[in-house]
């Protein structure tokens, strides 16, 4: 299960126990703030995309979307999302739980600028019931990100 491999990750810096697991579904961002009873935009959701044949996470605020001009200009193609079983088969997780650690080799992780509004955001742990806090430098260190990128759009 992708939780246990999450729960391993975790486990080689010593920080497994922060991982929160929920009675409920925490799949979506409304669904993981009711759960932690927090502000949708700190949910970190994790976006999934094919480029040049590979899988690409994007790790962005839970109240933004993404631009497909700015996602253009980053990565010189269209903004394609993986399907549910592309997500599974590539990444490494299934949708609800998708997160940016313990994920397949060769899956790129990029932070998008919208989570540095805040000290603090939450992206999931592998399964649709879970999710850690953790601050804006431990999202670095814990992500193996490449770089931080500026492709999404704050609500109107």
């Amino acid at each position: 299960m992708s939780i246990e491999k999450v729960r391993e990750y975790f486990g080689s810096f010593g920080i497994e126990d922060k991982i929160l697991e929920f009675d409920v579904s925490s799949a979506t961002v409304a669904l993981a703030a009711q759960a932690l009873g927090c502000e949708e935009q700190r949910i970190a959701k994790t976006l999934s995309f094919l480029v040049d044949e590979k899988a690409v996470l994007i790790v962005c605020a839970g109240d933004v979307k993404i631009d497909n001009p700015k996602f253009k200009a980053e990565f010189h193609t269209k903004a394609k999302m993986l399907s549910p079983e592309q997500v599974t088969e590539l990444v490494g997780h299934a949708v609800g739980g998708v997160c940016p650690f313990a994920v397949n080799e060769g899956v790129r992780v990029m932070l998008d600028e919208s989570l540095k509004r805040f000290e603090t955001v939450f992206p999931a742990c592998g399964s649709s019931n879970s999710a850690i806090e953790l601050t804006i430098a431990e999202l670095e260190k814990y992500s193996g990100f490449e770089k931080w990128v500026d492709v999404t759009k704050l609500p109107q």
